[in-house]
């Protein structure tokens, strides 16, 4: 169902609601309907639009859109080669690895179309879209379980009701859905901010690396800027401008607008980098980060994506970590929906939590202390000092876990120094709320 065809009745029921067509919620709706679930995904916007983003993929993420059969050949698509970071006049260029386990390739593109592309993949696959209804609110049992959503649809904003035994949220960083269920922030837990423009730049929108600075300083205090500036190149004649800042209690916010203009200035003028070729405002919007709101999985409402505060501590990634998300996500509901309603499904949807906790936990966990001591204090910088730079060897090793390449076993030393140094990291306890059979009171009730 496309966007301004809405039922002769205000009450939709289906399998599972999806809340928001990003990465995340179109990757979950697209692997529910390819395994045969009804699935509606909700998207309070209208496409194509704009998003606040980076617009580059790892090969991780590129592995993704593969995984979802994106046309990655199709015009529009930029590859890129790897990485370039430039640090107090040192660069280095980092390939993406050639690994054989994922493609030895990244790619841009711009976030105006790219949701729109992945959610007619989901909506090939016979997932039902419906644009412009915006979900205004959970909908639940006796018991306190979530059995679908009230929304507004349409230009006229009319009043309408979703009903399903299972809710994913991937409704971005605002986390709606999840704070009106009653999960709140981790306020531990970083949340950096980002600032993005387009310019441009004829002589920049070719270039095979994703460049990457590490060695900016804020514009109102001096101090290293707690986080790194980008330039991604579209292929398009533009170039994707920003920066990502970590907040610090001791060193108080980033006036990002002022601190990019002060680094444009360093750079060459025949890139084009200036007020007259700017091809849109400066933008910015939060990142939620390292597993800030948990539990991922609590009465019948999955979080994924940036609902989820999913974002890589690392890096600022997430894209990645919301399409896999999704993913993983619908995999666990589609199996939980062959038990009947009750304490067997109930266990089922709890796997969902186990999974991310799996995949990312350790990894996040480091990189929470990571981020902590040293990038929102320092930023990148101390990492990518003359020793680093210096050696090929430390290069990758630290390009690979800022990336988090991969999670499959390799012959690859590389692979194996970082997921032993993962490993290494105590298991992060389960989230607020929750057990191991999904037993706490409420969660067992009528489905």
């Amino acid at each position: 169902m496309e966007s301004g065809e809405h039922e002769g009745h205000d009450d939709h029921r289906t399998q599972v609601i999806v809340v928001g067509a990003g990465p995340a919620g179109s990757a979950a709706a697209l692997c529910l309907a390819r395994a045969g679930v009804e699935v509606v995904l909700l998207e309070k916007g209208a496409f194509p639009r704009d998003k606040v983003c980076g617009d580059g993929l790892t090969p991780r993420g590129v592995q993704q859109l593969v995984r979802m059969g994106v046309d990655i050949d199709a015009p529009g698509w930029t590859r890129t080669k790897g990485m370039r970071w430039v640090c107090q006049g040192r660069q280095v260029h980092i390939d993406w690895p050639r690994s054989g386990s994922q493609p030895d390739f990244g790619l841009t593109r711009s976030r105006y179309d790219f949701d729109d592309i992945l959610a007619r993949q989901a909506v090939a696959a016979g997932a039902r879209l419906h644009l412009e209804t915006k979900a205004t609110g959970p909908l639940t049992d006796r018991a306190g379980h979530i059995v679908g959503v009230s929304a507004v649809a349409g230009p006229d904003r009319q009043p309408v009701t979703y009903r399903a035994p299972v809710v994913i949220a991937a409704d971005g960083a605002s986390a709606r859905t999840a704070l009106a269920m009653g999960l709140e922030r981790d306020r531990s837990r970083p949340v950096a901010t980002a600032a993005r423009r387009y310019y441009r730049s004829e002589a920049r929108s070719n270039d095979p690396y994703l460049e990457l600075w590490a060695d900016l300083l804020c514009s109102r205090t001096g101090r290293d800027l707690p986080g790194y500036g980008w330039i991604f190149p579209l292929g398009d004649g533009r170039v994707n401008v920003g920066l990502g800042a970590l907040p610090h209690r001791g060193h108080g916010t980033v006036d990002l607008r002022a601190t990019l203009e002060q680094w444009l200035t360093r750079l060459p003028p025949q890139w084009g980098l200036r007020e007259e070729n700017a091809d849109s405002p400066l933008r910015s919007a939060a990142l939620p980060m390292g597993f800030n709101r948990r539990p991922q999985y609590r009465r019948g409402l999955l979080l994924v994506g940036d609902s989820g505060g999913m974002v890589s501590p690392w890096s600022g990634e997430g894209i990645v970590q919301a399409m896999e998300a999704g993913e993983v996500a619908a995999e666990t509901v589609a199996l939980a929906l062959h038990r009947p309603g009750g304490p067997g499904r109930e266990q089922a949807l709890h796997r969902y939590a186990k999974e991310v906790n799996r995949r990312w936990g350790r990894y996040y966990r480091l990189g929470n202390t990571v981020a902590d001591l040293v990038f929102a204090r320092y930023g990148y910088r101390p990492l990518l000092n003359r020793r680093v730079m210096a050696s090929p060897a430390l290069v990758r090793t630290l390009a690979r876990l800022l990336t988090h390449g991969t999670d499959a076993p390799s012959d690859d030393l590389i692979d194996t120094v970082v997921r032993g140094l993962v490993r290494m990291v105590p298991a992060p306890a389960p989230g607020p709320g929750t057990r191991a059979r999904g037993t706490r009171g409420g969660d067992t009730g009528r489905r």
